[in-house]
């Protein structure tokens, strides 16, 4: 065979295999989804992300760059579990096949539990969580209800433990699903119910063991409120010791697997019963105490009333009585008395305010008041009458008449006005003339100054 290439054949350089190589895996793949493992996570000084995304089988180089890198919600390190979004693409320089991404989050486990830290974060700040608003959980319940799934072990658990610890107590298994997208819905939903029933003492919310994602619907913001916001208090006990929910921190109770919650609720009735027979012998020794005492004062009573011999007090007492009696009559004497001089007293002052005699008094008086009145008003009319006759005369002298009656006129116009001075008249002015006895009508002819 000759291996010497002959001039019809194409020969490409490892930059041209390698460009048509990245041409055809950019063309071939869009934009893809890859689930994997970080290892091998490096940031340069450029801020670029630079890591490895492998399962069990393989790996796929991948390249974040900046700053899409520094956009990421959460750190990546070695052994996280991602989702990420880019383009298959190869790099010449090296002919490295590679993922170029532009979108990475957390995947499964990972990213449930900082949903899961975020949340809690958020719910205590709240005070939610807080131990000062949980409630102790009633000593000797009467009837409880188990929110859970009806074909669990759980359920078959809680039952048996109830049974044989308390048997007095009444049991409603509620059932709801444990797990899946309609599960928080659903055990929100009959624990609400539940409360707002009133026939519970207390509720229990309890499932079997499993992973983070398996025990999601107890960490539903919604369940978490409707647990605090219970009337009747809440016990939690979800999955084995080591799981944790926001269920068990908002709970009344947390127990750590649901058998300790059935232990935890009733008290057994192997320490009833042995408490029981305890209060009958201390009950007992009390009855008896009492009795001795009852006996004990008895005998003191009766050796005291045969001491003071009955007879004799018999007769002391209705000496006492007799003397109250005595004493009383007395009192109701003095007072009749005191009663009768009051009534004698109002009656003579009833007497002295008769109106008959007031009036006779009133009439004598105003018979004496007749000519003194008289003789008062006579009196004041002489000096009236002196008093008007000298201001007559004062008044005569002052007045316009008197100075008429000795000669003069009082000139007015025919509107009324007084001619005081010759300016108040003019020539042709018509002018009544007052004299003492009559009046004369005259005219201006001339009026001189």
């Amino acid at each position: 065979m000759n291996a010497t290439p002959s001039r019809d054949r194409d020969i490409l350089t490892p930059s041209q295999l390698n460009t048509l190589a990245r041409d055809l895996l950019e063309g071939a793949f869009p934009l893809i989804w890859v689930e994997g493992e970080l290892s091998s996570v490096s940031r340069p000084g450029s801020g670029h992300l630079y890591f490895n995304l492998k399962d069990a089988r393989a790996q796929v180089r991948c390249a974040l760059f900046k700053p899409k890198s520094t956009w990421l919600t959460f750190v990546p390190r070695d052994g996280l579990r991602v989702l990420a979004r880019g383009r298959l693409t190869l790099y010449e320089a090296r002919g490295d096949y590679q993922l170029v991404l532009d979108h990475m989050e957390e995947a499964g486990e990972g990213a449930l539990r900082r949903a899961f830290d975020e949340l809690r974060a958020k719910l205590a700040a709240e005070g939610l969580f807080a131990s000062e608003r949980k409630r102790p959980l009633p000593p000797h319940p009467r009837r409880i209800a188990v929110i859970t799934s009806a074909s669990g072990a759980a359920v078959r658990d809680v039952l048996s433990v109830l049974a044989r610890r308390y048997p007095l107590l009444e049991v409603d298994v509620l059932p709801v699903l444990v797990q899946g997208t309609t599960a928080a819905a659903q055990i929100t939903a009959m624990l609400r119910r539940a409360a707002a029933s009133g026939r519970y003492d207390v509720l229990l919310l309890t499932r079997g063991g499993g992973s983070l994602e398996d025990l999601w619907a107890f960490n539903d913001e919604h369940l978490v409120r409707a647990i605090v916001a219970s009337a009747v208090p809440v016990v939690s006990a979800v999955g084995h010791e080591t799981d944790v929910s926001l269920a068990d921190f908002a709970a009344d109770l947390r127990a750590p697997t649901p058998s300790a919650a059935a232990e935890l609720l009733v008290p057994s009735q192997d320490d009833l019963h042995r408490r029981l027979r305890t209060l009958a012998a201390r009950l007992a020794n009390l009855q008896q105490q009492r009795l001795r005492g009852a006996i004990q004062r008895a005998d003191r009573a009766s050796i005291r009333l045969h001491g003071l011999r009955p007879q004799a007090r018999l007769q002391l007492l209705c000496q006492r009585q007799a003397e109250g009696l005595r004493r009383l009559a007395a009192a109701w004497q003095r007072r009749l008395d005191r009663e009768r001089a009051r009534l004698r007293h109002a009656d003579a002052v009833l007497r002295s305010a008769h109106p008959s005699r007031r009036l006779a008094r009133l009439q004598a008086r105003v018979e004496g008041l007749g000519p003194r009145s008289r003789t008062a008003i006579a009196r004041r009319l002489s000096g009236d009458a002196l008093r008007l006759r000298a201001l007559a005369r004062s008044l005569h002298a002052v007045s316009p008449l008197a100075t008429v009656a000795r000669g003069y006129a009082i000139l007015q116009h025919d509107d009324g006005r007084i001619v005081r001075s010759v300016l108040d008249a003019t020539p042709g002015d018509a002018l009544d003339a007052r004299l003492s006895d009559g009046h004369l009508r005259v005219r201006v002819e001339d009026p001189t100054h």
